[in-house]
């Protein structure tokens, strides 16, 4: 069976910023161990390196088993990759090199009929077969199957920019799991999956043998699927980690009863601080009239040194500041309103009013055009008056539609983006971002941009690039520039797919508190339950209303 251990990881960025200050666990075999924390602690980063693509600068891993990952960029391939360059990074390196060998033999066939090519060609099957290869394509044929409804030789040169994020991440994950190796990391495999997709990675999770590392911030997955936790705690010298040995749902009272005894011993810890100190005082100030009292002092000084020496115990962790204050403002009751609307080729027209203040979770499998309902209502609908022209700058793709769907008076649409693909804060500074402004936007002075990052903690972020921060961080940011924006209608495309556990919580906060009306596609379960109506779009096209959230289709044939 396979196994991870983390003896004692540090690690420094280039700034010379130490992210890792001593991390050290265990992945038992068997065990489907998470790993959580703050955005921006370094969890990606720890992640390479036990994969193995970056070197700590302190410690060392150790595993057994062969092992297979998952890297957080799959679901976002919009590159000229095929399924079968996806389903080759699953594979083994020999594996990958024997593959790589074929293809560009392959390319050489076309442009030559040289002996010498047709001679490495054939060596490259011949490798590949040696490998493993013919093997492997049969378990790529059940993968593919499974994943998208098609065998292997009519799916293997489509291009993966073609699939939903959703199917690249279940053809990775099927891949993975009926794969060879005992031993699994997966960084954020939860990521763009539908319910029903989520649903079966749960139980893949709880019926494999595999060892499973994975990093998520679904809160019903790692309740259902996750048998340890392993939260990385920032620190001043870099995060350590916290090992909790269940699964989420006992987690939040371990932590916090976790957290009050270390503040209790260092309150205790203080107290006899004081209490040493003070007693050198009184010795030293009475040793300076009395000759008999020189020892005493000389003994209490030595007290002092030794408990000093010790230290005082493991610190409070640091926890993250994020205070998200969302806006808005008072529109006309009806904020949305849609007439016959159909979004061509996805959906079958449906009517529906949505009021000032409603929280509308939109739900759905993936594909079924939710976010091209919500893309269509963050360009100010299908016939925008001015006020309602979007509070962004970057350029929203058209939706092609039939019927209408109106926005109302004094509503002003905030589009937060799934992908955080935003080409207008690419190369440019948050501090930048936020100093200039835009024609939606003042600009704010350095002082005033530092305190609202700091609210959304990313005041250690006010320098640095949009595009160099995390998938949480960017997150977050783009939920601050809705705040600054004064949109009065929030559009929320899976806000919580990167945002750790406290950022999604204040998210949640900052929802209830907003004086506007919210739409939010989302495959969260935790999130959603924050909702108040659900607007569900249907396999079969229908687009309804349940008065419960919908996730598969038996329950939408029982709800209806």
């Amino acid at each position: 069976m396979a196994h991870i251990d983390v003896s004692d990881i540090h690690y420094f960025l280039s700034d010379g910023t130490q992210l890792l200050g001593g991390v050290t666990f265990k992945v038992t075999a068997g065990s489907k161990t998470a790993l959580i924390g703050p955005n921006g602690a370094g969890k990606t980063t720890l992640f390479k390196i036990i994969a193995g693509d970056l070197k700590a600068d302190e410690g060392a891993v150790s595993r057994s088993g062969g092992m297979g990952i998952m890297r957080q960029f799959v679901g976002q391939v919009r590159d000229e990759s095929t399924v079968r360059d996806l389903l080759v990074s699953t594979a083994s390196a020999d594996l990958a090199a024997a593959a790589k060998a074929v293809d560009e033999t392959e390319a050489l066939m076309l442009e030559s009929d040289d002996e010498k090519v047709q001679m490495r060609y054939a060596q490259a099957i011949i490798d590949w077969g040696d490998a493993g290869g013919y093997e492997l394509e049969t378990a790529w044929d059940k993968v593919c199957m499974a994943a998208l409804g098609i065998p292997f030789d009519r799916a293997q040169y489509r291009l993966a920019s073609t699939l939903s994020g959703g199917e690249q991440k279940r053809l990775v994950l099927e891949a993975l799991f009926e794969g060879p190796d005992e031993l699994l990391l997966l960084d954020e495999p939860d990521n763009y999956l539908d319910v029903p997709g989520k649903r079966w990675l749960e139980a893949t999770l709880n019926e494999s043998s595999k060892t499973v590392f994975f990093i998520s911030h679904d809160r019903e997955l790692l309740n259902n699927a996750a048998t340890r936790i392993v939260t990385l705690e920032p620190g001043l010298s870099g995060a350590t980690a916290w090992i909790h040995g269940g699964a989420f749902g006992s987690y939040v009272d371990a932590r916090r009863e976790r957290n009050e005894r270390f503040e209790e011993l260092r309150k205790r810890w203080d107290e006899e601080h004081a209490k040493l100190k003070e007693l050198v005082n009184m010795y030293k100030n009475k040793a300076a009239f009395r000759s008999d009292m020189a020892n005493r002092y000389q003994a209490a000084q030595t007290r002092l040194a030794k408990f000093l020496e010790v230290g005082p115990p493991q610190a409070i962790p640091l926890e993250q500041n994020v205070n998200m204050r969302l806006k808005g403002g008072r529109t006309a009751k009806r904020a949305v309103v849609a007439e016959k609307l159909e979004l061509t080729g996805l959906m079958k027209p449906f009517s529906n009013e949505i009021w000032f203040g409603d929280r509308v979770a939109i739900l759905g499998s993936n594909g079924s055009g939710k976010s091209h309902f919500l893309r269509l209502l963050a360009a100010g609908g299908t016939d925008p008056e001015r006020e309602h022209l979007p509070v962004s700058d970057f350029e929203i793709a058209p939706v092609p539609h039939t019927g209408t769907v109106k926005l109302g008076a004094r509503i002003r649409p905030g589009f937060f983006a799934q992908t955080h693909s935003r080409p207008d804060l690419f190369g440019r500074t948050l501090l930048d971002i936020l100093h200039r402004g835009d024609e939606h936007r003042s600009g704010l002075a350095r002082e005033a941009a530092s305190g609202a990052l700091d609210n959304y903690g990313l005041a250690g972020q006010a320098e640095q690039k949009y595009d160099s921060l995390s998938g949480g961080q960017q997150a977050r940011f783009q939920i601050l520039l809705l705040q600054l924006s004064g949109a009065t209608l929030l559009l929320l495309d899976e806000p919580t797919d990167n945002l750790d556990l406290h950022s999604g919580e204040a998210l949640e906060r900052a929802i209830d508190a907003f004086e506007g009306t919210v739409l939010a596609v989302t495959h969260d379960r935790w999130f959603a339950r924050s909702f108040d109506r659900f607007l569900v779009f249907g396999s079969d096209g229908k687009v309804y209303e349940s008065a419960e959230p919908v996730w598969d289709e038996k329950r939408v044939e029982r709800a209806r």
